[in-house]
């Protein structure tokens, strides 16, 4: 029996990626750089989040655990921002919240089957 439904990790990885990638753009576009100086340690989780709560609606996964699926992945990608190369982090901590949702969906089937 599979730990974790890859499917699913994949759809949540890439759907994750799509929609941090939108939401970036339309507020670099819309916000001024000064924004992000010293607004950006809260806008770049709060969008982190969002984001990880539309792509666990999508997949119909819990979304609280899918949250916390996004506060543990995006830890992994603190070591990128405080060194300077603020997305060197993103391929690890989209694949650590793609393996999370997948884990989830793993058990959500298991708790219906049991």
């Amino acid at each position: 029996m599979a730990r974790m439904d890859r499917s699913v990790a994949w759809r949540a990885a890439l759907l994750q990626a799509l929609l941090v990638a939108a939401v970036a753009v339309a507020l670099a576009v819309a916000l001024p750089r000064s924004f992000f100086e010293d607004w950006g340690w809260l806008a770049g989780p709060g969008a982190w989040a969002v984001c990880a709560l539309a792509a666990g609606a999508w997949l119909r996964l819990p979304l609280a655990l899918v949250l916390a699926g996004a506060a543990l992945s995006g830890l992994l990608m603190l070591p990128g921002v405080f060194a300077g190369v603020h997305w060197l982090g993103a391929p690890l901590g989209l694949a650590a919240f793609g393996a999370w949702c997948g884990w989830l969906a793993t058990r959500a089937r298991l708790a219906v089957a049991a």
